[in-house]
This record gives structure tokens, sequence and C-alpha cells, in this order.
């Protein structure tokens, strides 16, 4: 018997499940299901792998429209661009190189007033802050406020780096992936360290600088776990600086022949030491210089929206006989780097260069202090190697690969960051022979300065705002701990009795709700017990009312037991991160 036929579908009917048909539906099904998992479970090694290469994407893109940003803004401002505008900016009206920095710190005050509660731009320090204490979240608002003022600033006219404020943005950038997959705080610190290393990566096109110093400054120690994402992210950060500028080092030093550089060698050492001295200048008049805006503008009762309008006016003055100090500042270091400066005008130019990032910074203008350092090391290198040729001509090459060492030397006293600042110099020259005078020149700058500054311009500004990052996580671990995950309720089983709670109370031995762990450690230590009560203080009166002051709300109580066992295993899971 015949088999009967199936009926042919029209020409025009598409297959079941086509995408045409039900596709999306079943993509969008599938990645939802996908996006569950990935916030329920975290990501596996090769979806951190993926975020790594978007993450290291997004912060080069971001490292290079906001360099693009500034030469676009300072074109415009100016009338011409960094590279001219040192010796061009004569040129210029008086009155307009003062009026630019002025309105261009009047708008950043503005942007700040607006969007941060302390008229602060976020950078580097910060990012170190949340790394730490904040599970590897920045700020988004404040951030991008800060990224905006920090482009204003560079555009017309501020003295500061352009590599701290990337750094940050690179940071939000991190925490909106981390928000999206509801990251734990080891992976939200893993994925901030591949948004830095990509950010820097591709300020400076050093892909090996950047991943380390991800590693170095940022996560503060070094996990061969976050090592292969944070390198994929700086390979990419350095593709995007690559694709838009080519592949050139940044820095070509010119081959001076008989280059005594083996005999030279504790010269350079000794300009570690002096480059040392410079970087603790620099850090020392930036803080003075920050302590005395805050205390004039409290003591006049100016809106805080003037002060880095101020610092811009100022700027303004100076860039007037000393135009150099508009912007990063990379044109002065080229020309340092080339020996195009006398003696008498490197001395007068660093000098200058330090005062105008000390209003800067102290202004609240905006921007990084990276770019500050090299220019100013740069300098300082060029200096010290006119005196030592000079000195000993016949035991002496040429100057600018001073100027080379003093820049690696002068940046890593003030970051902190030895290792990444070398091998930036390194990536920046490609001269092996570079890296050993920088290497020699960092390692006794960075001795010197540790005791000079003891800690870093970054970690200074934390422990100045009270944040102790740099004393080690059995320090700051405690201080980001809340009391309330820890106390037992009243009503828990194993809760101790009300009247010995009440008593303790009444006697005044008690922890104020909200409190944190290292206040409730010391608390221990001084009062003794084996718990202490956890009060709610009572809504203040109004003047009015009549009779007692209501008591205080007993809300729990907390071990002590609780606490060390909640420390300990605090501890123990930052050490499983450190060496997973």
């Amino acid at each position: 018997m015949a088999q009967a036929t199936p009926p042919r579908k029209p020409k025009n009917d598409a297959p079941t499940g086509h995408w045409l048909t039900g596709g999306f539906p079943q993509m969008r099904n599938h990645a939802g299901r996908a996006m569950h998992i990935l916030r329920t479970r975290g990501p596996s090694q090769m979806q951190f792998w993926v975020l790594a290469l978007l993450i290291g994407i997004g912060a080069g893109l971001a490292a290079l429209f906001f360099r693009l940003g500034i030469d676009l803004l300072q074109r415009t401002a100016y009338g011409i661009d960094d590279q001219a505008l040192r010796n061009d900016a004569h040129r210029l009206p008086w009155w307009w190189l003062i009026a630019v920095p002025t309105l261009g710190g009047l708008a950043v005050g503005l942007i700040l007033d607006r969007f941060t509660t302390d008229n602060r731009a976020r950078t580097v320090s910060d990012v170190i802050e949340d790394a730490a204490l904040e599970g590897g979240r920045v700020e988004q608002r404040e951030g991008l406020a800060s990224a905006a003022a920090s482009l204003i600033t560079l555009g017309t006219g501020g003295s500061s780096g352009r590599e701290g404020p990337v750094v940050h943005l690179a940071g939000v950038i991190s925490t909106w992936f981390a928000a999206r997959i509801n990251a734990s705080p080891m992976t939200g610190r893993e994925l901030l360290g591949c948004a830095v290393s990509g950010a820097v990566a591709a300020s400076f096109n050093a892909p090996i600088a950047g991943a380390l110093f991800a590693h170095e400054v940022i996560l503060r120690h070094f996990s061969a776990h976050a090592f292969a994402p944070i390198a994929i992210s700086a390979v990419a950060g350095t593709v995007i600086n690559r694709q838009a500028f080519g592949g050139a080092t940044e820095f070509s030093l010119p081959r001076e022949p008989g280059l005594g550089f083996y005999v030279e060698l504790p010269a350079f050492m000794l300009l570690g030491l002096v480059s040392a001295l410079v970087a603790a200048a620099l850090v020392w008049a930036i803080l003075r210089a920050d302590n005395t805006a805050t205390a004039l503008m409290q003591r006049s009762g100016w809106p805080r929206w003037m002060r880095p309008m101020i610092a811009g006016s100022l700027l303004g003055v100076i860039a007037i006989p000393f135009p150099h100090i508009i912007g990063v500042g990379y044109q002065t270091t080229f020309a340092a780097l080339s020996g195009a400066f006398g003696l008498g005008e490197v001395v007068v130019f660093a000098v200058v260069k330090v005062l105008a990032v000390a209003i800067t910074l102290g202004g609240r203008m905006g921007g990084g202090v990276f770019s500050p350092a090299l220019v100013l090391g740069a300098l300082t290198g060029l200096a010290f190697g006119m005196i030592a040729t000079s000195a000993l001509p016949e035991l002496s090459g040429g100057t600018t690969i001073y100027a080379m060492a003093g820049m690696g030397a002068v940046a890593a006293a003030v970051l902190g960051a030895p290792i990444s600042t070398a091998l930036i110099i390194f990536e920046m020259t490609g001269d092996f022979q570079t890296g050993i005078a920088v290497m020699a020149a960092v390692s006794l700058s960075s001795a010197l300065a540790s005791r000079l500054l003891h800690r870093s311009f970054f970690l200074t500004q934390l422990e100045l705002r009270g944040i102790h990052v740099a004393e080690g996580p059995q320090v700051w671990l405690p201080q980001k701990m809340r009391i309330n995950s820890l106390m037992r309720a009243p009503d828990a089983e194993n809760a101790p009795a009300p009247d010995l709670v009440r008593n303790l109370a009444m006697s005044g031995r008690t922890l104020v709700d909200g409190a944190t762990l290292d206040l409730a450690l010391a608390e221990f230590k001084r009062l003794g017990g084996a718990f202490l009560p956890v009060i709610r203080p009572a809504e203040p009166r109004p003047p009015e009312a009549i009779g007692p002051p209501a008591p205080p709300e007993i809300i729990g109580a907390l071990y002590h037991v609780d606490a060390l066992q909640a420390l300990n295993q605090a501890l123990s899971d930052n050490a499983a991160e450190e060496h997973a």
C-alpha cells in the first residue's frame, strides 16, 4: 500500500526554530539563564577571562578618549595644541592665560559641588580604599563627575596628571560589570585590578607595567589566580593604545657616543637619593597646600565651589612667564630627555612645577600625581646629569640618561611602586641599558623615601582621612566589619540572660548600634567581660519635653569570642585570596 506523501510547506514558511521566528526569544531565554548562573554561582575561569577582556577594552577606550578629550579641550581653549603650547603661549594675551584656567576652575568647582559630598575629585587613593574596604566597588556617580572635572582641569591649564583620573574611571567600568554579575568581594577586587591594568597599560603603552601596577599598588598583593585575567586586560588596553598611536615607544633617548655607563652606576645610585628628597618635597608641598587652602576656605566662609576657581587664577598668573606648567607636561618631559634646557632653566622649571602641582591639587581641581612626578623627575635627573658630567667629564657620557633615571626614581618614591614604575620607564624606552640605570636609581630612592615619607602619596592621603590601609588587613578589616551582624539578638537561644544584659547597660559598659569591630575589640580590651550589650540611643528630645529622658534600647549583645572568631575568619579569607 502506497504511503501518503505529506503536504509540502510553502516556500515562504520559515522552519520551526528559525532565528526569525523563535530564535530571538530563545536567545533571550538562554542569555537570561546564563546571567542567572553567573550572578548566583560566580564566573567560571573562561567567563572571567572574557570579562577581563571586555573590561580591558573598556578601560583602554576610556584612557584613549580621556587623552583625546584633553587635547581637544586644550586646542579649543588656547587655540594651540599641547606640543606647541610651551613655545607659542607667549603669543596669547596675558589676560587669556589667566581667564582660561579661572573659568576651568569655576566649572570644576560647580561639578564637584553638585555631584560629590566633599568637593574632592576621586583618584588612585580612592581606588585603593575601595579595593580594600568596598569589595572592589568604586563610587560611580562621583567617579564620572571626577573624570569630567579632571578633564576640564587638564584641558584648561591645570598642572596635574591624566593617569589617576583614568584609573578611577576604569574602576567605574569594572564596578558596573561587578554589579551586573553580583560579584563577590574577591571577584570584585580582581575585576577592579583588571580595569586598572588596562587603563595604565593604555596610558603608557606598557602592558607588563600595567599588570604589575594593579597588583603592587591597587590590590597590594600578588595573586597567581588573578594574574592571568589582569594580564589579559593589560594586553587589551595596550592594543587600544597602539591602534590609536602606533607601536612605537613613548620616549626614545638619543644615542650618545662614549657612554661610560657602568662606571657611572654609582652616580645613578646617588641620583636615587637626590630623587627621594625631591619626591618628599613634592608630596609635602601638595599636602601643605591642601591643608592651607582648607583652612583659608573655612576662615573666609566662601562657598567651596570657589576653591578650584581661585587655584585656576593663581595658575594663570604663573603660566604667563612659565607656560610649561599648563596641562600634563609631557612636552616638558620630552624636552628634558633631549637635553634642551640649561641648568638654570631646569632648576627654575622644577621649582615652578612643584608650586603649580601643589596649587592644582591643593585647590581640588582634579587630576593625578603620576605625570607631574615624571616631569619633575626628568628635570631633576637632567640637572643632576649636567652637574655630574661636568664634574667628571672623562668618566661620563651624556646627560639624557640621567633624566630618564630621575624620572623613574622620583615617580617610584611618590607612588610607592618601585617595581611597576621601573617597568613603565623600561617599556616606554625599550632600552635595556636605560632599565639598569633606572633600577639603580629607583632602588635607592624607594629606600630613602620609605624613611622620609613612611608611606606613598596615595597611602598618606588615606591615612589623613583616617583609613589605615597601609597597616595591613589586621587593621583595616576590623574597620569595615559592623557588630550588628555579629551580635546575638535578645530572643536568641544562646543570648545572655536579660538581667545581666540590663545591668551591664545601666553601668555604661555598652557598645553603640552600628559600631565597627575595631572599636568593639578596643572596648573589650578596656572593659573586659565575656560580652557587652549593644544599645540604640534614644531619639533626641525637643527642649520643651517634660519628664526623664527615654532609656536607650537594648538590641543585642556581642560576645568577645564571636568578635574574635569573625576577625579570624576575615583574616583567613583575606589570606586565601592572596594565595589563591
